[in-house]
């Protein structure tokens, strides 16, 4: 078994360059313009993919708290309402995967249930992004292993006993997992990026990322530094909108110098060969 994996055609693990995920989430808060723009920024950023989440508010939504009364831009709804007014349907996901496509861009999705796996299916994704809420929820596991697409896996939340249950019921050829502590925005002394290594000694054939909540770009530059093969970080057109995820998110410009800086660091890290260069 390799420690690489390919998606859309890019080569991720060892000896490849970090595969660079803006999440966009629900940070477009239900607005397709503003999904554009994000996608708009993710490629002035020169990053590899963006991503986005996928729910069934009917299934997602937990019976207690459907009926809650939030404040919301819109005025005050049920959260269930909220949910539905902030997750896109089929012609909307269309026009992403169609705007991608004409980009050149990378998308893919984390489905947080079975239907919205069979909805982004008929979208032919590249892969799937599995949420570290989603982790212990075997049925879904088995029904994205089941498409035979490569899988990145986030394990905030999760024990490496819960972590290795999942790792067993997807296919371990064509998976990546992600460190990620998950919690929005995270603090530095609950980060732990030594896990990264713990992750690469218990699963040697799954590359290592990570997906950073955190405020800043230092924790995230460092992760690559250590060798992370993936990074995420949300990112958000501004970190004062509305929505859960705005402030543990990365704005453009930010977006921007964490690629770029990433790709220096590769540079500098070299392949681990002492040579004597004819510059010294």
């Amino acid at each position: 078994m390799s420690n690489t994996l390919s998606i859309n055609g890019r080569p991720i693990g060892d000896g490849h360059p970090v595969f660079i995920i803006a999440e966009i989430g629900i940070n477009h808060n239900g607005d397709l313009d503003v999904a554009t723009r994000l996608i708009d920024a993710a490629m002035l950023s020169g990053c590899d993919a963006v991503k986005f989440q996928k729910r069934t508010p009917e299934l997602c939504v937990p019976p207690e708290q459907r009926d809650v009364i939030r404040e919301t831009p819109w005025g005050m709804m049920t959260y269930l309402d909220y949910r539905r007014r902030v997750e896109f349907d089929r012609r909307q996901y269309e026009h992403i995967d169609r705007y991608c496509r004409s980009k050149g861009m990378t998308w893919f999705a984390s489905p947080w249930d079975e239907p919205s796996v069979d909805f982004l299916e008929a979208l032919d994704p590249p892969c799937y992004k599995v949420a570290s809420a989603s982790l212990t929820d075997d049925a879904l596991l088995r029904r994205i292993a089941a498409t035979g697409r490569p899988v990145i896996l986030s394990t905030g939340m999760s024990t490496m006993e819960q972590i290795g249950r999942a790792v067993s019921l997807l296919d371990g050829d064509r998976l990546a997992l992600m460190h990620t502590t998950s919690t929005y925005p995270c603090k530095a002394e609950e980060i732990n990026l030594s896990v990264m290594s713990a992750l690469r000694e218990a699963f040697p054939a799954c590359p290592v990322g990570y997906s950073g909540h955190e405020v800043g770009l230092q924790i995230t530059l460092a992760a690559a530094a250590m060798g992370a093969a993936l990074i995420e970080r949300h990112v958000t057109l501004d970190r004062a909108m509305w929505g859960s995820d705005q402030a543990a998110s990365v704005e453009p410009g930010g977006f921007e110098r964490l690629v770029r800086v990433i790709r220096v660091i590769e540079r500098a890290l070299g392949d681990g060969v002492k040579r004597v260069y004819d510059s010294e």
